[in-house]
């Protein structure tokens, strides 16, 4: 039986009480738009606010809006939020932003949807859109901190939601230890990776090892010798990838992937086998037991970093990669270290978290200037390219684990 963990709106604070808490920080300069499934709320999605306003970029702007929203294929409606300081002091808040409201009721309506509602939001007062009455939306605006006291904003801190005022993750604590003994303990065991690296059977080694990690009840608990053996992996770029998809997707598409772009092309017979630290050691495969073969030309490792393979992500093995490699992150800077943040940055883009993603990948670039990874899914980022998994109800992340009423 699954708990039944929704939670009730009420008023309009309650609606813009939530929105913190399904993004993980308070929006600054940012569209909110949430998407309706009758009474039941839908997707969010925060975009930056535009910074041209000439009709033409406003147009731009609201087209692009309707195609995050059209990827909800069950949305009736729309509910939008804009979260700027522009306009408070001279009580123009609403005038200034009516532009670019008007602009996205355009879109909204071609596309068959409603909108619901819309609200101003500073960081001192909150309007609705529509409301004319100054008695009820007296100028400037009602006091930000009705939502802060909302009723649903008392429940998700209660439920453990925490709310950032940045979009930055790291902190002091996340700093990683400059520890050379373990550096040259990571490098060793590189040399070693990389003379087998391209054999079949230390490439499954290595995915039993991870799968072990992340199936752990305790993942993240390593010696020096287990975190440098991890590191180490995730510094063979191939090895590196095998692993989000091994979480993402499992141990077969994985091989599949490999096998369908050629990694493999020395004789298992003349090599040896990995030497795994005790602690990470997997339990011995059945005798002659190998991954069973698949259709590799459709396992392509670009659908599952585009989230398009397969229709429903690991999100439970998932979670568990990105503990893992913020721990491992810790140990020491570097190439690892740009490899922990580059996939972390990517799980927030999985999750539909592009502010966090956009921190994470920015910090991979500052640790290793060039990190082709963190380029690539930077320049995604950076173009609104929303996760396939984001845009299905089935396959999105789901950060209370439930459906919001």
């Amino acid at each position: 039986m699954t708990a039944d963990n929704r939670v009730t709106v009420f008023r309009p604070e309650d609606i813009l009480g939530f929105i913190p808490h399904a993004l993980g920080l308070w929006p600054k300069e940012s569209l909110v738009a949430i998407t309706l499934r009758g009474q039941t709320l839908g997707a969010t999605i925060r975009v930056d606010l535009p910074g041209e306003r000439s009709d033409r970029a406003l147009a731009a702007y609201s087209r692009r809006i309707g195609e995050y929203l059209e990827a909800d294929h069950d949305a009736d409606g729309v509910l939008l939020a804009f979260f700027s300081d522009d306009g408070w002091d001279a009580g123009g808040a609403v005038p200034h932003g009516l532009p670019l409201l008007e602009a996205l009721v355009r879109v909204v309506d071609h596309r068959g949807l409603v909108l619901r509602d819309a609200w101003f939001i500073g960081s001192d007062y909150w309007r609705s859109a529509f409301c004319t009455d100054v008695e009820c939306c007296p100028l400037p605006g009602r006091p930000v901190d009705q939502i802060l006291d909302s009723r649903l904003n008392a429940e998700m801190v209660f439920r453990g939601s925490n709310v950032l005022e940045s979009p930055l993750l790291l902190g002091p604590e996340d700093e990683p230890v400059r520890d050379p003994e373990f550096m040259r303990t990571e490098d060793a065991t590189l040399g070693e990776l990389l003379r087998l690296w391209r054999t079949r059977k230390a490439f499954e080694e290595m995915l039993d090892v991870w799968s072990g990690v992340l199936d752990s009840s305790r993942p993240g608990e390593f010696d020096g010798e287990a975190a440098a053996f991890l590191r180490a992996s995730l510094r063979v770029s191939a090895w590196r990838d095998a692993v989000v998809v091994l979480a993402a997707a499992g141990k077969t598409v994985a091989c599949g992937g490999a096998e369908a772009f050629g990694f493999f092309d020395q004789d298992d017979d003349e090599q040896g086998s990995l030497v795994v630290p005790p602690g990470l050691c997997p339990p011995p495969p059945a005798a002659g037991k190998r991954t069973p073969a698949t259709d590799v030309s459709v396992l392509r490792y670009g659908d599952v970093l585009l989230g398009l393979y397969p229709e429903n992500p690991d999100w439970r093995r998932l979670t568990s990669l990105d503990r893992v490699l913020a721990m491992l992150s810790r140990r020491s800077g570097g190439e690892a270290r740009a490899a922990t943040l580059t996939i972390r940055g990517w799980i927030q883009w999985c999750r539909g978290s592009g502010s966090f993603a956009r921190e994470l990948l920015s910090q991979a670039d500052a640790e290793q200037r060039g990190y082709r990874l963190a380029e690539l899914l930077a320049e995604v980022v950076r173009r609104g390219t929303v996760c396939g998994w984001a845009k299905s109800k089935s396959s999105a992340w789901r950060k209370f684990g439930g459906a919001v009423a």
